[in-house]
């Protein structure tokens, strides 16, 4: 891992940083990673396993978790950040996908960041309390039809919004939606069925679901989930075209010197393509990926026009 400061060090002579100091100078100071959710979500996971693996290197990486707003606070914070190589936003399928599909918000999924690196993906599973007597969507749907008005769903981001409304849209479900504000919380009324269900990340579910405490019923992607194989998708299920993966990716802010943002993506695939990160990681229940940033770029645009055709399918409308 000392080849991370050295290959940092290395840029020194090609880009200037600042007025007052040079690449040759990088770092010179803690970098910063902004996680716009709180502890122990996806992104907050991510850089702490980067921070972990940096720092045998002595590079000082400093985690700052700063939630509100659905995550515009911290995404903004970085938008708006100097472009020095010392900011950078652990961004995610919400902010920069969804989120501005659903309201206004102050930052360009685009024009604000600069892509460095996808990360990981993770599932998200239909979950509902043992109560509910279904074994699988079909039975699912039927029942609520059966007993309108009294079964409810939970959110815990705006991935549980718009995977709740758009099964409750096309399958002309009544349903109550009972939003919350992390997945901890929203689990806490599923748990002893205060809740009947909820669209949840496969990391936060597992626990639960190796204990029976809730019972899984189908993947959000297309395809079925390495991590979870056995699992059906809402796709075979007849919810056709049913595709939500939750994601995590480095982003610095616009105009940082594209030197450090290569040089980063080429340590920063180094770690996450190693065999004892990929298992940290698939053992936490993400599944781990390695790109380049013209990759991640391309991945994001998609995802943006994926989310909008879902946001309008569910009949959202936008706040």
């Amino acid at each position: 891992m000392q080849a991370i400061r050295a290959a940092l060090f290395a840029v020194a002579t090609t880009v200037v940083l600042s007025s007052t100091a040079t690449a040759q100078d990088y770092p010179s100071k803690p970098i910063k990673l902004i996680v716009p959710t709180a502890a122990a979500g996806i992104g907050d996971i991510v850089a702490r396993q980067l921070q972990q693996k940096f720092s045998e290197a002595n590079v000082t990486i400093v985690v700052e978790n700063r939630p509100g707003a659905a995550g515009v606070i911290g995404t903004n914070e970085v938008a708006r950040a100097p472009a020095d190589g010392y900011t950078f936003l652990v961004g995610n399928h919400a902010v920069l996908a969804m989120l501005p599909h659903l309201q206004k918000v102050p930052y360009d999924p685009f024009k604000s960041f600069m892509p460095v690196f996808l990360a990981v993906a993770v599932p998200n599973i239909l979950v509902v309390h043992p109560t509910v007597p279904a074994k699988n969507v079909k039975e699912l749907i039927a029942h609520v039809k059966a007993n309108p008005g009294k079964l409810t769903y939970a959110s815990a981001n705006t991935s549980g919004v718009v995977a709740g409304a758009t099964l409750k849209h096309w399958a002309k479900l009544d349903m109550l939606h009972v939003p919350y504000k992390s997945a901890p919380n929203a689990l806490q009324d599923l748990l002893p069925g205060r809740v009947s269900m909820m669209f949840n990340d496969f990391t936060t579910s597992l626990p639960h679901i190796k204990s029976k405490a809730i019972r899984p019923l189908a993947s959000t992607r297309l395809k079925r989930s390495s991590l979870f194989p056995e699992l059906p998708t809402m796709d075979e299920a007849g919810v056709e075209g049913f595709d939500m993966d939750s994601w995590a990716g480095i982003f610095a802010p616009a105009n940082t010197p594209q030197p450090i943002v290569t040089q980063l993506n080429t340590e920063l695939r180094k770690i996450i393509d190693s065999p004892e990160t990929k298992q940290k990681l698939r053992s936490a229940g993400f599944e781990a990926f390695s790109s380049s940033p013209k990759e991640l770029d391309d991945f994001v645009k998609a995802q943006l026009a994926k989310w909008g055709r879902m946001v309008k399918d569910a009949g959202i409308q936008p706040e």
